[in-house]
């Protein structure tokens, strides 16, 4: 059956936002206030591991042809070909724990949370604006260690993804940190309690 066409016991939450927005910090607030109920997604890459980086943390490492002939089976709710490496959304992870009755939180650009919608359209969709594109900028500046033509390029790339706003059930506006974070909070509070009134708590 189609992941349309289930509804499931977890909520999917897709937040995306431009560079330099603050999605990873917000996000990571919400998962250590409601754990163990929301969990953070984990995509698979075809890329090295980093300094630190373990398999089934950060990410799940595979080869390159592992990646493709995962893609060739279907196994993936979204997947991108980035700077050489695959990056890719475990269709089974969503699906397990969403079924188990967690909520999964996932942190992905506006091309793959379009995706995403398409085989699970009861996501609850949340885009993170800046207060101000020149705010983003500044932020981008700050933390951006690239070139000037990398740096545009990014600034490029974060006009076209706020066009994507209206596609949002949410908007969040990152002005203030923790006002961010309980805007957020109250946003993830309504979906989560809504389910534990209507099943058992998560083992």
């Amino acid at each position: 059956m189609n992941s349309s066409q289930i509804t499931r016991k977890g909520y999917l939450f897709i937040v995306s936002g431009p560079s330099g927005v603050g999605k990873t910090v917000l996000c990571n607030a919400i998962v250590n206030r409601f754990a163990p109920d929301v969990v953070y997604s984990i995509s698979t890459t075809s890329r090295a591991p980093r300094g630190g980086e373990t398999n089934g943390q950060e990410y799940f490492f595979c080869a390159a042809e592992e990646f493709e002939k995962a893609i060739e089976r279907d196994e993936f709710a979204e997947w991108a070909f980035v700077h050489g490496n695959y990056y890719g959304t475990p269709r089974q992870f969503l699906v397990d724990n969403l079924d188990a009755g967690r909520h999964v939180i996932l942190n992905i650009d506006v091309q793959g949370a379009m995706k995403i919608r398409e085989k699970f359209p009861e996501s609850i969709m949340i885009f993170i604006l800046p207060p101000t594109f020149d705010a983003l900028e500044s932020r981008i500046r700050k933390r951006n260690m690239d070139s000037e033509h990398s740096l545009r390029h990014r600034l490029e790339n974060a006009r076209k993804e706020l066009d994507y706003r209206d596609h949002y059930r949410y908007t969040v506006i990152n002005d203030d940190l923790n006002a961010a974070i309980g805007e957020l909070t109250s946003i993830f509070a309504e979906y989560v309690e809504k389910r534990q009134a209507e099943q058992p708590a998560v083992k």
